[in-house]
């Protein structure tokens, strides 16, 4: 009898797992895309908070969209408490996203993330006021958003975007460009896609790249001076 109950617990979990591996296929194959630490879908899918809680605002936001209000919403609250990452039941997710560590990230209810969008720690993905409707950001596909990032507000992200670590970001941003900053400064990263591997010390900074310019010409200048 106890055999026969571990072979059908066995059986359950095997066909768990492999509802789950074809189900969320494209949220597993981007963490492994994404992070060199990732070795196979068994480590991914027991692991990784962030393809944790993607499993379970899935079953949230199907509920949500069959109009039963109460469980989506405790059930995202018991997904913030399980994996710290917050996601209301309402956003709208497309295939592909990778929460990387994902503890303190934000994403809030008009929210809509189009397909392989990567998000670091701490991002918040919020509203600017007490506003009612559309209040969050539009995010396009192959966006990068960096630790501690904050993007506020009815806005769109363009497509192949990148958001630097701890930028605030609260005007709409055109597709292929790097933004840095507090408040969010738009800079053009070559023109090229953003990828998730980019070394993220030595993004371009419009501002700073003002400053030391004006920097190395006063040094010139001084020097010509000392000549005469």
């Amino acid at each position: 009898m106890f055999l026969e109950i571990v072979m059908v617990i066995f059986v359950t979990l095997v066909l768990l797992f492999i509802f789950v591996s074809v189900v969320f296929k494209n949220e597993i194959n981007s963490a492994r895309q994404q992070d060199p630490a990732a070795t196979n879908n068994i480590e991914i899918l027991l692991t990784y908070s962030g393809v944790h809680a993607l499993i379970l605002h899935r079953i949230a936001h199907r509920l949500w969209r069959m109009r039963i209000l109460f469980f989506p919403r405790w059930l995202s609250q018991f997904n913030r408490w399980l994996t710290g990452i917050e996601i209301h039941p309402a956003a709208k997710i497309g295939h592909g996203l990778f929460i990387d560590h994902g503890m303190g990230v934000v994403i809030g209810e008009t929210t809509v993330i189009a397909d392989n969008v990567t998000l670091y720690q701490g991002v918040t993905l919020g509203g600017t006021g007490k506003e009612k409707g559309k209040r969050h950001p539009n995010i396009g596909s192959n966006v990068v958003i960096g630790a501690g990032a904050k993007v506020l507000g009815n806005i769109t992200i363009g497509d192949n975007s990148y958001i630097g670590a701890n930028a605030v970001v609260i005007k709409d941003v055109p597709a292929d460009s790097t933004v840095v900053g507090v408040p969010g400064r738009i800079t053009k990263q070559d023109g090229k896609k953003i990828e998730t591997e980019l070394d993220h010390i030595h993004v371009l900074d419009p501002l700073m790249q003002m400053m030391d310019d004006l920097k190395r010409r006063i040094e010139e200048l001084e020097e010509e001076k000392g000549k005469k």
